[in-house]
């Protein structure tokens, strides 16, 4: 008698990877309208079928899709906590990075902001907070962690929308390394 085995939640299958890949593509190429499970599947290169084995529905495929991205957020920031230049540098020239696989899947989860089925706004708290947690372990002084934080998300937006001056945001950095060092 053979077993069936289903794919881990907590380890998602490559199937599932390559079908919230798809997913995350269909929504930058044209929102939510155009990530229809079929268009998904298709992506994918999987059957309808093989999407629903995985994602039982359209919900549960964006939450997927949500989820991985908490995740991988959460992961990134407890690596960058280990970057030889130091957190906040790490953080701070991360943050001007416009194209990178994070970036894209914060994108992606912003042209689901208004689908009633799934809460895309606290997902994307979510990966805002995992990246202050970090922040504030390494500077005790809350209102210095949030702007750390407010800066970097002001280089993250000027960077995704091509007004970056990287002159000027290289001072910026280098000010606020400054601030968190005299902190200390």
């Amino acid at each position: 008698m053979s077993s069936i085995t289903r794919p881990s939640p907590a380890r998602p299958s490559a199937t599932r990877d390559l079908i919230l890949d798809a997913l995350e593509t269909l929504l930058l190429e044209g929102g939510s309208s155009a990530a229809t499970l079929e268009a998904v599947a298709t992506r994918a290169g999987v059957s309808k079928g093989g999407l629903l084995y995985h994602f039982g529905s359209k919900e549960a495929l964006y939450e997927g899709f949500l989820a991985r991205l908490r995740t991988s957020a959460a992961q990134e920031a407890a690596r960058t906590r280990n970057a030889s230049q130091g957190l906040i540098a790490a953080y701070l020239d991360v943050s001007t990075v416009p194209d990178d696989p994070g970036t894209r899947s914060v994108l992606a989860a912003l042209r689901l902001v208004g689908v009633q089925e799934v809460d895309v706004e606290a997902a994307l708290a979510d990966t805002f907070e995992s990246w202050y947690a970090v922040i504030a372990q390494e500077i005790a002084d809350p209102t210095l962690a949030r702007l750390v934080q407010l800066v970097g998300d002001g280089l993250y937006l000027h960077a995704l929308i091509g007004s970056a001056r990287p002159e000027a945001d290289q001072l910026v950095i280098a000010r606020i390394i400054e601030l968190v060092a005299e902190s200390r």
